[in-house]
């Protein structure tokens, strides 16, 4: 569902779970943040992200803030049931009241929640997360497959274009993920996140995969995009449980 300040996932996740992730209309952050920027890390004005923050909790009527990740492309998941001393680009919980959450402008936001609604997760997966196994450090730190994901709005194949050495490294990994790359006139490689996501879920043996049909380039007036725009917002994408 999308409203017109944060999107909703169509899953059958159990009633007692929620999840969101935020556009980048009204909020009070002035350009090239405009306008509902949640992240304190880009530049913006604090008294502003702060605002936004608090506008962000009271409309999705968040049961506690947010848990906060130092996000840095790695491939580190953490509980979130505890403030993070460390850096992370993942967090789960299975207490009700606790917020997991993300923030991007192109990569990948992904959710998790278990079928029956006790384990859920947020996930910050760049290409360098997605390649380095931070789905599946996720599902194993969820101990289960048993579980429906969400892929939040992201950079679309159309507008991701990398270099050969970043195709090489996936298929290193794996030669199937090389399905995910396409060869374009100037030489280089279109990518598919979602693909890559999908594959790499389908490997883990998850099935219920949602979303996947936005492009955070080619849409500015809804979302922030670091390649589109350089200095810009991000947004948030959370999840938390009754």
């Amino acid at each position: 569902m999308i409203n017109c300040n944060y999107l909703t996932p169509a899953w059958n996740a159990p009633p007692t779970v929620h999840a969101a992730m935020t556009l980048r209309g009204g909020g009070v952050s002035k350009a090239p943040f405009a306008s509902l920027n949640p992240a304190l890390h880009v530049a913006d004005d604090s008294s502003d992200v702060l605002r936004n923050r608090a506008l962000l909790k009271e409309r999705l009527q968040l049961p506690s803030e947010p848990v906060w990740l130092n996000q840095t492309h790695s491939n580190r998941v953490v509980c979130a049931d505890q403030p993070p001393t460390e850096a992370a680009d993942a967090s789960f919980t299975e207490q009700s009241g606790v917020v997991c959450v993300v923030l991007t402008a192109d990569c990948l936001p992904v959710l998790f929640c278990s079928n029956d609604g006790k384990k859920i997760a947020a996930v910050h997966a760049g290409w360098r997360g997605l390649q380095a196994g931070i789905l599946s450090n996720t599902v194993s730190a969820l101990q289960t497959n048993d579980l429906q994901v969400w892929l939040a709005p992201a950079i679309g194949a159309s507008c991701f274009e990398v270099g050969t050495e970043v195709r090489e490294l996936f298929s290193d990994k794996n030669p199937f993920f090389a399905q995910a790359f396409v060869p374009n006139a100037s030489g280089k490689w279109l990518a598919d996140m979602y693909q890559l996501a999908r594959l790499e879920l389908a490997q883990l043996g998850v099935t219920q995969i949602v979303g996947g049909e936005f492009c955070t380039v080619s849409d500015p007036q809804r979302f922030y995009s670091y390649r589109r725009d350089g200095q810009t917002g991000r947004m948030a994408t959370l999840i938390w449980k009754d």
